[in-house]
């Protein structure tokens, strides 16, 4: 393939990716902007692999790569569970950034390359280099931490070294100051070496520090420093696309970071400093918070169905519980059933509901829940008050009246969905344990209030056993 017809690939695959990141802002165009992804990164690939930088000689090499990789990835995609995609896209971040690592420290020591440039270009190339290590090795390390928290294998809770701050400062100086003795003349690996431990160290110390409440945000961010660590890689071997393709990742995944900040009421520079959240096993009064009083109402399955047959509103708020107990398909039987019976049913989805962005939205996709019922939490808050029934789904910080009532609460001035302004709200949990971000729960205690508790499938099968009954 000429240079010509490959860049005419690139560009028709660059206008690909650009529909598939508007098709999916939308639930109901997401199938077809990831259609175009999958055609552009198709294009992208081929016109690569037969591009004139790639010699015969090489080409066994990248097709043996590439069947080994795809291998790898289709198996993970026939296999892993939906409650196990924010670890997964976590873990997929990371496999970036070491491909940036690996492709800088390539380029340094491939002896073409480095004869290829000098003086002045030499220094710009060798920049390029260090800086793509440098977001490569944070990318990797954090998104390792990040695919831990998510999994479980690693404690949610904030790490909050004493000077942690101080600590970050002074690996930066450090940065800076190995960066500058990798550019000197016949400065060696050394100098990159040991930026690359340091920045290691960094994306672990930077998202330990994360607490468990934070880590939609974390996702997100992770998939912006993904989308910088390609752009990196890309000015590395010259190629446009991969600039082009990380600029539009990087960017777009700021942008999401930036809204779920906004839904959480917090600057992103605080997500960063860290230290909001825990996986407390148990329902602790939050420093300076109020301590919930009042009286838990339990209910069985039999009473719910029997509130939902009266009900001529609901509204289904989704949480992460849901996600675990694999119930989605169960509520959209239920959410079926009281439909064809005249009951204007609609979910409430919460922009950090889950562990990644659009978490719910992806589970409720699955289980085939129409798109014109699922709504975000800015377009239902308001029709709570007049909504018979509200049945909380295994969600917890997101339904949080202290966010509001509570000056002193960590969560204060987080926007929630007011489910405690229905008639009647019912919470779904296993037990009274606080939520991700370990902040008690006033919700459970009101007069209005019920809690199912169980396993959110077994619960909504019984349920659903009793609305046909």
């Amino acid at each position: 393939m000429s240079s010509s017809l490959a860049t005419v690939a690139y560009i028709g695959a660059t206008i690909l990716f650009i529909l598939s990141l508007g098709g999916l802002s939308n639930q109901t165009t997401a199938l077809r902007g990831n259609l175009y992804g999958m055609i552009g990164m198709t294009i992208a690939v081929l016109a690569t692999v037969m591009g004139p930088q790639v010699t015969m000689a090489g080409l066994p090499w990248i097709i043996g790569a590439m069947l080994i990789g795809g291998s790898i990835g289709l198996y993970a995609a026939k296999t892993v569970q939906m409650t196990q995609m924010p670890e997964l896209v976590a873990l997929m971040h990371s496999m970036v950034g070491l491909a940036a690592m690996l492709v800088g420290f390539a380029t340094y020591i491939d002896p073409v390359a480095t004869a290829a440039v000098t003086g002045a270009a030499r220094t710009i190339h060798e920049l390029e280099i260090y800086v793509g290590i440098f977001i490569g090795a944070i990318t990797f390390s954090g998104s390792v931490i990040a695919f831990g928290k998510l999994s479980g294998r690693v404690s949610g809770n904030p790490l909050l070294l004493p000077g942690r701050h101080w600590l970050n400062l002074a690996g930066l100086l450090l940065v800076i100051y190995f960066g500058r003795e990798f550019l000197q003349e016949d400065a060696g690996l050394t100098p990159l070496i040991v930026m690359t431990v340091l920045a290691l160290l960094f994306g672990v110390h930077m998202v330990m520090a994360i607490g468990g409440a934070d880590m939609p945000v974390v996702v997100s961010m992770l998939n912006s420093y993904s989308g910088w660590a390609a752009a990196a890689t890309g000015f590395m071997l010259s190629n446009d696309l991969l600039i082009v393709v990380g600029a539009l990742v990087g960017s777009s995944g700021a942008i999401l970071s930036y809204i779920m900040c906004n839904a959480m009421n917090r600057s992103f520079i605080s997500v960063i400093a860290g230290g909001f959240g825990t996986t407390s096993a148990k329902p602790t009064a939050a420093a300076g918070g109020e301590q919930p009083v009042g009286e838990v109402t339990p209910v069985s399955a039999l009473e719910t169905a029997e509130l939902l047959r009266e009900a001529k509103s609901v509204i289904i708020v989704p949480g992460y519980g849901m996600a675990v107990a694999q119930a989605q398909h169960t509520v959209f039987e239920i959410t079926k059933h009281l439909r064809e019976k005249g009951v204007n049913v609609r979910f409430g989805i919460h922009p950090v509901a889950g562990r990644m962005p659009g978490h719910m939205n992806v589970l409720l996709a699955e289980a085939k829940v129409p798109y014109d019922i699922v709504f975000e939490m800015d377009e239902l808050n308001d029709d709570f008050p007049a909504t018979d029934v509200t049945m909380v789904i295994g969600a917890n910080d997101i339904v949080n009246p202290s966010a509001q009532d509570d000056p002193n609460s960590p969560i204060a001035g987080m926007p929630v969905l007011e489910v405690w302004k229905s008639k009647t709200s019912i919470v779904m949990k296993r037990s009274m344990a606080s939520g991700y971000a370990g902040v008690d729960n006033p919700l459970f205690y009101k007069e209005n209030n019920r809690m199912l508790f169980g396993d959110a499938k077994k619960m909504l099968d019984e349920v659903l056993t009793a609305l046909k009954a």
